[in-house]
């Protein structure tokens, strides 16, 4: 028996209920996987603000999508025709909506479940990284930077990180007396907030910073901010002139140097 168009929404719309609860509101033949997000229309909403300073078309180039989740940003960066996408998360419920997602948009994407700390497994290094929303969900912040600065990222990284506290930004001297304690009562000087227990009821909320952390810690693992199109979310190129032998320990134990 042929299902009529109205069995086949049916059957979709459950199965799209039984892979759920979803944090990405995507549109599968035509249903949203989160109608009710109490972010709005989440990411898309926020992808509308910032995609202009991804290249409209990727024909060509790499792309790895670190904590894909249910593959927004991988999609659509199949959309722009890019050539190999990459998408890898830990958690096996996300990678399955992304597959499944993937697979009605008839999108050829690359799920692997792995960890961010695990990149230096892909010896290579793509066009394009995402690393969206990611960061303040990590015990260890600065190492996963360092990791992707030194394994995966060729050219360009997106990359978009929750901010609490002021806007302004404080750059300070590059060093302070050991007397100095004013500097740091500044409420625009970097600061990283840590979450002992749960903020927005996740626990995997462990650090966030304000914007002025935001920045100083990619350019400490060796970006360069680009653009920052978006109050979260910032264009990032890697700076060659930041030598492997100039990193932190823990990069240098972790590259085998």
């Amino acid at each position: 028996m042929i299902m009529n168009e109205a069995s086949k929404r049916d059957d979709l719309r459950k199965q799209i209920a039984e892979l759920g609860p979803w944090f990405h509101n995507l549109r599968i033949g035509g249903i949203e996987t989160a109608p009710d997000h109490f972010l709005g229309d989440y990411p898309s909403f926020k992808w509308q603000r910032f995609k202009h300073v991804v290249p409209a078309d990727l024909s060509g180039l790499s792309v790895l999508d670190i904590g894909c989740n249910a593959g927004f940003y991988s999609l659509e960066m199949k959309r722009r025709r890019a050539d190999r996408v990459i998408a890898i998360d830990t958690d096996p419920h996300y990678l399955r909506q992304a597959e499944f997602a993937a697979h009605h948009a008839g999108a050829d994407i690359e799920f692997r479940q792995m960890s961010v700390y695990d990149v230096g497994e892909f010896h290579e290094k793509f066009d394009i990284v995402l690393f969206m929303g990611v960061l303040y969900h990590l015990r260890h912040p600065l190492l996963a930077l360092d990791l992707l600065h030194e394994h995966v990222v060729g050219d360009l990284m997106l990359f978009q990180c929750m901010q609490r506290g002021v806007k302004d930004v404080f750059s300070p001297d590059e060093d302070y007396a050991f007397s100095e304690w004013k500097i740091f009562e500044r409420p625009d000087y970097p600061k990283l907030s840590f979450v002992e227990q749960r903020y927005a009821g996740d626990p995997t909320n462990w650090f966030i910073p304000n914007k002025a952390a935001t920045e100083a810690m990619v350019r400490s693992s060796g970006f360069v901010v680009l653009e920052n199109p978006e109050p979260e979310v910032y264009l990032l190129a890697c700076d060659e002139r930041h030598s492997a032998l100039e990193r932190p320990p823990a990069i240098a134990r972790s590259s085998g140097k």
